[in-house]
């Protein structure tokens, strides 16, 4: 089985691959690192923060690097969510329903893809946020070498930096919210990449029915299936077999599967 790959328990859906669950997670350990040490370098009063991380010459030396770091996989997972991030109609109506969202009235939201419009405005939050944050960081990082000419970005840079920082903590405040309390499940789809088809129906409807489509479509395999009592019991119930089977392999999120 490659990388890209992952055995689906019986009724679950992938809904994050491997590569996709890693980017996630270093990117998550790189923000709270930056997180701890940006809140104690900006207030005196968080500064024993930077003591407990190894000390403010430690911290100074490290934020900078893990910058970096978190830059590359949030470009990571802009290489792989941007074009799933588009807002369409859906997103439109979506937000003009947010009210029913935040009372778990899903029945009365419009049907969400693989993500709804409110995960897609966190995912653009955090993306133009993190390349101002980079832009305003190197010139922080390297103070002398701007001319004195462009002293300029230098006061720019001490404005919007703490500025774009302090709007992702709260992009971070409701990333935690929706993955925890709006959408129970969504937490353990990060660490095992699956999710439930309960789930999938309740806050996804719109992507639940694109694999279920897909799923209905003749599978193309290099060798016929392993026909087993349990898959033919299923099968005579008429469920879509990408929904049914425990020996099925999923190549990614988006509904594409094959069989083995």
């Amino acid at each position: 089985m490659s990388p890209s790959e992952q055995i689906i328990p019986h009724g679950h859906v992938l809904r994050y691959n491997l590569r996709e669950r890693l980017t996630h997670w270093v990117a998550a350990a790189a923000y709270v690192y930056l997180l701890s040490t940006g809140l104690a370098f900006w207030s005196p009063w968080l500064f024993w923060v930077a003591a407990a991380l190894g000390g403010a010459q430690v911290s100074r030396m490290l934020h900078p690097w893990a910058g970096l770091i978190f830059f590359a996989f949030v470009w990571n997972m802009y290489a792989m969510w941007a074009k799933q991030m588009k807002y369409t109609d859906d997103d439109r109506k979506w937000w003009k329903a947010v009210k029913y969202y935040s009372k778990n009235q899903d029945d009365k939201m419009p049907p969400a893809g693989r993500y709804n419009a409110g995960q897609k405005f966190l995912f653009w939050g955090f993306f133009w946020s993190t390349v101002a944050l980079l832009v305003t960081g190197v010139v922080l990082w390297f103070p002398e070498y701007i001319p004195w000419n462009l002293r300029f970005l230098r006061y720019l840079s001490v404005l919007i930096h703490p500025a774009a920082a302090l709007f992702t903590i709260g992009l971070f405040m409701i990333h935690l919210y929706m993955g925890l309390f709006a959408e129970r499940g969504a937490f353990g789809s990060v660490i095992r990449g699956d999710v439930s088809i309960a789930f999938a129906k309740r806050y996804h409807p719109a992507w639940y029915k694109e694999i279920v489509d897909e799923s209905s479509s003749p599978l193309r395999c290099t060798h016929s299936p392993r026909r087993t009592p349990e898959f033919a019991a299923l099968r005579s119930h008429g469920i879509p077999r990408v929904l049914q089977t425990r020996r099925l392999v999923s190549e990614s999120a988006s509904g594409k599967y094959r069989c083995r």
